[in-house]
């Protein structure tokens, strides 16, 4: 929780720097891309080979920045499962739709490792693209995950005229989504429910100071959910 509200609050914040700010600079034909320095060397020379030019950085989010407005995120079909397995697939969806317009997520590989059940990865897909806004594409191998990342950043920058940024620029958040964020940071709270509590409460007030049994009556709201969110409010502060 301390993460997510971390990111809610805007901790990472700053000047947006393109890559004319690190001095050099490439022709304004060319397609340019920012690698994650975690990221394998396979794909980056798939895309150098495409002909776009690549600068490896540490990122803040995501695997590739596209855009400033398109981040997108690398996943082997095992690590897509494991994510599923340990929550960090929603945690990564969240910040990057937090940080950019468009989150794309490119799954790579022949097949998955079977460690999750078939209706958990579909649900997880569903969620991806319901919940999070986020789009979901299945490539067999890292040369067919560059050409999607090459002709998306290509479309972006050559097509659409868009800028390349370390960081994309935040949405704008109307009041619903301020609400919906603020709830959001309650343990066990993910997009869905806390869309589920305020179409029940009608106000954040009313979240925050409902009744454990008034929780219960949210639809996927359960006793541990209920009780672990009332100790948050209720509890006193220590530090």
């Amino acid at each position: 929780m301390g993460e997510k509200c971390r990111w809610l609050c805007g901790e990472l914040m700053g000047e947006q720097k393109g890559l004319s700010d690190f001095g050099g600079g490439v022709a304004k034909n060319r397609v340019e891309i920012y690698a994650d320095a975690r990221e394998t060397s396979e794909v980056v020379s798939e895309l150098e080979a495409l002909g776009a030019v690549v600068n490896v950085k540490t990122l803040e989010v995501g695997d590739f920045i596209l855009s400033d407005r398109v981040v997108a995120e690398r996943k082997t079909r095992g690590d897509f499962e494991s994510s599923i397995i340990d929550g960090r697939l929603f945690n990564q969806a969240k910040n990057m739709g937090e940080n950019f317009e468009s989150s794309v997520f490119v799954v790579e590989g022949e097949r998955f490792e079977e460690r999750v059940d078939r209706r958990a990865l579909l649900g997880a897909v569903a969620a991806l693209l319901t919940d999070y806004g986020a789009s979901v594409f299945f490539t067999r191998d890292a040369e067919g995950t560059a050409e999607m990342l090459f002709a998306i950043a290509k479309r972006e920058q050559l097509g659409e005229k868009r800028e390349l940024r370390l960081l994309g620029e935040r949405k704008r958040m109307d009041l619903a989504g301020q609400q919906q964020l603020l709830i959001e940071c309650l343990p066990g709270v993910g997009p869905t429910m806390a869309k589920r509590l305020l179409e029940k409460f009608y106000t954040v007030e009313n979240v925050i100071t409902a009744h454990e049994a008034e929780l219960l009556e949210v639809e996927g709201m359960g006793k541990a959910k209920a009780k672990a969110i009332k100790k948050v409010l209720t509890s006193a502060y220590k530090k």
